[in-house]
């Protein structure tokens, strides 16, 4: 019999689109000889639909429509099965998966938000657990879990939008002192949105404020000299990881763009391909001994970071001194990086196989593992006393 993979794309969310293209990419290179594909899609309005309709990327050219095309559920666990349960009429069940294969980016889904409700149900699922997924998220916090496990990342600062009301001066100066140029980042999102790259002291408020449009918390990093941009994807989970072919990402600006990403500067008929439209050499146009530097940085920040599935680490190269710094990690990358994995013998069908049966394999690992206690320590409870205090 084969397995029923609900394939969770969407979301209320800057990158919404994006995590579209990347999850039909997916359901269309899934080996359909081994799976079966349910498709579940959040709207912008996090509700949940499912439905043939769903499998087509031109139904969604009109995100309303597709919602009336498709059935609102629920996700929940009925009588030990996970299963789409419909929201209207007699609340029956539409569906039923056996493995959860989320396809979501930027914060409110890839952020964990999306992983911790897929835990509380108890659905086996791709990726990464809650802390990894938050950690990739956090632009903050992820620079001091990196700097604390000597992995090197540019100089930065950062602050809340609360604090840089009462404060600003005090946080320009800093700015000021680490030197420009700087990349101004939304802290919590990704697809280079909000992101701006800033070349004085003129420019910097203005860059500030438009980022607090998208996140309240911001982050701002020394922009590094001869740059060049370089990514790398791993593979696997805490005991095993696997490292992709580098590319190196040409953008047509200071910093890669989410023209760059997702648009890209030809004359495209059709929809977007995602992060394949990128302008990108493969195999990275760097020496062996810094290719080896960047492999060997991707297997620890993945550790680091406690993430599993498929990730892609971006890296900004000084190119003159030869010096790498870690960028950032993109928990569940767009088009799920297969375009690095091709080069080296791994199709994309493969590579869905690997992380559907390491989803299954952790499932199985984590349900050997005490998570409660079958004695009920309420069984002859008599109000407060006796509690410990």
């Amino acid at each position: 019999m084969k397995l029923k993979i609900g394939v969770i794309f969407g979301g209320k969310s800057v990158e919404h689109e994006v995590s579209i293209i990347s999850a039909i990419q997916a359901i269309n290179n899934i080996d359909k000889d081994k799976y079966n594909i349910v498709p579940i899609y959040i709207s912008k309005e996090k509700e949940l639909y499912t439905g043939k309709n769903l499998l087509k990327i031109e139904n969604y050219k009109d995100l309303q429509e597709i919602k009336k095309v498709s059935k609102a559920v629920t996700l929940c666990k009925i009588n030990n099965e996970f299963c789409l349960l419909s929201l209207t009429g007699l609340r029956k069940v539409v569906d039923k998966i056996d493995v959860a294969f989320p396809i979501v980016h930027g914060a409110g889904v890839e952020d964990g938000s999306l992983a911790g409700y897929l835990d509380t149900i108890g659905v086996p699922y791709v990726g990464s657990r809650v802390l990894g997924s938050a950690l990739g998220q956090d632009k903050v916090i992820l620079k001091y879990v990196l700097k604390a496990n000597d992995i090197p990342v540019t100089d930065f600062v950062w602050f809340y939008d609360s604090e840089y009301l009462v404060s600003k001066d005090t946080y320009l100066k800093q700015i000021k002192e680490m030197g420009y140029p700087v990349v101004v980042k939304p802290a919590s999102l990704g697809s280079s949105v909000g992101i701006t790259y800033v070349k004085d002291e003129d420019s910097i408020d203005k860059a500030i404020e438009e980022a607090f449009e998208y996140d309240r918390k911001i982050l701002v990093e020394k922009a590094v000299d001869n740059l060049v941009e370089v990514n790398c994807s791993v593979l696997g989970n805490y005991h095993h990881q696997e490292v992709s072919i580098l590319e190196e990402v040409i953008s047509s600006s200071d910093i890669l763009t989410y023209q760059d990403k997702y648009i890209g500067h030809r004359k495209m008929k059709g929809p977007s391909k995602g992060m394949v439209n990128t302008d990108r050499r493969i195999p990275a146009n760097i020496d062996e001994c810094l290719q080896k530097e960047i492999k060997d940085l991707s297997i620890l920040t993945f550790k680091a970071l406690n993430l599993s599935g498929v990730c892609r680490i971006d890296y900004l190269i000084d190119s003159k001194k030869n010096k790498v710094y870690v960028n950032e990690p993109n928990i569940i990358p767009g088009s799920l990086s297969f375009y690095l994995w091709e080069p080296i013998g791994k199709k994309y069908q493969e590579l869905l196989d690997d992380l559907i049966k390491q989803a299954i394999d952790e499932y199985k690992i984590s349900n050997k593992k005490v998570s409660h206690f079958q004695t009920n320590i309420l069984e002859n409870f008599e109000g407060t006393k006796g509690i410990k205090k």
